[in-house]
C-alpha cells in the first residue's frame, strides 16, 4: 500500500534504520513531524518498539496511528545484533560513550578461547544493566545518577541468549553475531564476556539487524522515508 493520510492514521508499522548519533526518541519525532507536515495534520500518534542507545544504528519498528496500540507485542519479540568489542580496556559505560578507565593485557588470549566463552553464555543468564542506561530509578533515569559519579546499585535481570558467535577476530577487536530475548544490554554482555576472560572489554559498534520476523534489509533511512513521502502527490 502507498504512503498517505489514511494509510498512517489508520495505523501502521515503519521499518527504519536509525543512524548512529541519534536517540530512538529523535527518529519518532523526525518520523513524527514529516507526516504531519506532508498531511497537515495537527496531531498523531507515533512510537517506537524498543529503543536502541545513541551509539547504535540499526532497525526501529515506528508505530503509527492505532498501530501504536500494539507496541508491547513488538517490544516482546526477539532481537538479533552484529557488532563489535574491543579486548583489554574497559569503560564505566560498557561503550564508548565514556572514557577508558582500566587497561589489561590481552597475551593469553586466543581464538579458540573466545569461541569457547561466548558458548558459555548460552541460554538463560543474569545481567546487570549498565549504569549508563535509561532505566529508571526513583523517578531519574541511571545514567544522571552515573554521570554525577553516583553509584546505583542495579538488581541483576534473567534475559536469554538464543546464540553468541564469535564472527571476525583481529586482536584486540572481535566481530560477533548475537541473537537474544527482549530486555538484554548487549553492552552488559561484552563486558561480563571481558570480565570472566580476565582482560576487559567495552563494545565499540552495535547493528540491530532484526525484530522477531522484522528485517533490516527490509527498513529505510530517515532520507530514503522522507524522500518516499516528498514524491506523493
Amino acid at each position: 500500500m502507498e504512503f498517505s493520510k489514511d494509510y498512517f492514521l489508520g495505523g501502521t508499522i515503519l521499518l527504519i534504520n536509525k543512524p548512529v548519533n541519534w536517540t530512538s526518541f529523535q527518529v519518532v519525532n523526525k518520523v513524527r513531524w514529516l507526516i504531519k507536515s506532508k498531511f497537515n495534520l495537527k496531531k498523531i500518534k507515533v512510537g517506537h518498539s524498543g529503543t536502541l542507545d545513541p551509539l547504535a544504528e540499526g532497525l526501529l519498528i515506528i508505530c503509527t496511528g492505532k498501530m501504536t496500540k500494539k507496541i508491547f507485542e513488538f517490544q516482546n519479540l526477539d532481537k538479533s545484533y552484529n557488532g563489535t568489542f574491543y579486548l583489554g580496556a574497559s569503560t564505566p559505560s560498557f561503550d564508548l560513550e565514556t572514557q577508558i578507565s582500566e587497561r589489561r593485557p590481552i597475551d593469553h588470549i586466543n581464538n579458540e578461547m573466545l569461541k569457547l566463552e561466548s558458548k558459555k553464555f548460552l541460554g538463560k543468564i543474569t545481567q546487570k544493566p549498565p549504569l549508563y542506561s535509561a532505566i529508571k530509578y526513583k523517578g531519574k533515569k541511571l545514567y544522571e545518577f552515573a554521570r554525577k559519579g553516583e553509584t546505583i546499585d542495579i538488581k541483576s535481570r534473567e534475559v536469554i541468549i538464543h546464540e553468541f558467535n564469535i564472527d571476525q577476530i583481529k586482536l584486540p577487536e572481535v566481530n560477533f553475531i548475537v541473537k537474544c530475548s527482549k530486555g538484554t544490554y548487549i553492552r552488559s554482555l561484552v563486558n561480563d564476556f571481558g570480565n570472566n576472560l580476565n582482560c576487559g572489554a567495552h563494545l565499540t559498534r552495535l547493528n540491530r539487524i532484526t525484530i522477531g520476523e522484522y528485517d533490516i534489509r527490509n527498513s529505510l533511512s530517515i532520507e530514503e522515508f522522507e524522500k518516499k513521502l516528498s514524491q506523493i502527490t
